[in-house]
């Protein structure tokens, strides 16, 4: 494991950390190097299913909210600013007067989020190192305009939260599925990446529908599906869309596949999707599936279907529908 930048000032001296309390990681990644950190010490705040089992594997308590009070918390930049700005707020408040650390890359945000702590409070100078910059200061009360606003309210009446995708509006690609779906859908299905319901409210207006499962990573945006999808039928998973397993296979899959893990586009987790969804299906079962049109996912389901088509489309978006699931595929 490369030596990450909270290691090498903490094993430097430049950074002291204080010898009791307990200290919080909030955004850490399953691969992290946080060897520097005294792990009996440490609660990681991470919402992300992947990344919180790993975490738990390497044997750190992880949970999905912060407790605290902490001595010492660390902020690794998410990609979405928003986000990132509650996640200070939230650390600041639940470690009175103690040590912040923040730490990310420059692909993150890391310049202009150094700048605007810079402006607020006397912050250490930054650790410049592998394409990031690390900081630290203590805990002043001076980000409440940053904290968490509560709920969002879309239309419909769709309720979200900041820093899960499409909060604060309804996706494109979400819509154009919606619209190309056919009234008629299997009984048994799956929403695979569910995100915050809108697909599988729609799915569930079809009424011969008996059960729809939905299947998300992302804590936060599958509690936001609780509310929004309110239907007996729905099932929820917090879970890894991409190693789930039923307990019986699905007659259909429908799903609009993350293409982002950072800022640049990863086509491999839509090609995983598509790999995860044969494996669920039943023989005969059926996959519609949404993505930006640039997006090669045609050879991945060439590879794992019989049957693929383009069913509906644009210039920004295609509707691709497969069947019959190849034997083996997963």
């Amino acid at each position: 494991m490369k030596a990450s930048r909270l290691s090498l000032i903490i094993e430097s001296g430049a950074l002291v950390l204080p010898e009791a309390g307990q200290i919080a990681v909030y955004g850490a990644a399953a691969d992290d190097d946080l060897r520097a950190l005294p792990k009996e010490r440490c609660e990681i705040i991470q919402r992300f299913k992947p990344d919180h089992d790993a975490l738990m594997t390497r044997g750190f308590q992880v949970a999905v909210s912060a407790g605290g009070p902490y001595a010492v918390s660390v902020v690794k930049l998410a990609r979405s600013k928003v986000q990132t700005r509650m996640m200070l707020a939230e650390a600041v408040a639940k470690t009175p007067g103690g040590l912040i650390i923040v730490d990310g890359l420059k692909t993150e945000g890391a310049d202009g989020f150094y700048k605007e702590c810079r402006k607020r409070l006397a912050v250490s100078e930054a650790f410049s190192k592998a394409h990031g910059k690390l900081f630290w200061f203590t805990a002043e009360d001076v980000f409440d305009d940053w904290a968490d606003k509560g709920p969002i309210t879309l239309e419909d009446g769709f309720q979200t939260v900041a820093g899960v995708f499409c909060a604060e509006k309804i996706d494109r690609g979400s819509r154009a599925l919606v619209a190309a779906l056919p009234q008629k859908l299997p009984k048994r299905l799956a929403d695979l990446g569910a995100g915050w319901g809108y697909l599988s409210r729609h799915i569930l207006m079809r009424e011969k529908i008996r059960e729809l499962h939905l299947i998300e990573a992302d804590f936060a945006a599958l509690e936001c599906a609780r509310k929004n999808v309110t239907d007996a039928r729905a099932h929820f998973h917090w879970a890894d869309a991409m190693r789930f397993t039923p307990t019986q296979p699905f007659d259909g899959i429908i799903t609009n596949p993350p293409f982002h893990t950072s800022r640049k586009a990863d086509p491999d987790i839509g090609r995983s999707f598509i790999t995860a969804a044969a494996g669920m299906l039943t023989p005969s079962g059926q996959l519609w599936l949404v993505a930006n049109r640039h997006l090669p996912y045609e050879r991945t389901l060439a590879e794992t279907f019989r049957n693929v088509e383009e069913v509906a489309g644009d210039n920004a978006f295609k509707i691709l529908r497969a069947t019959r699931p190849l034997r083996g595929a997963r």
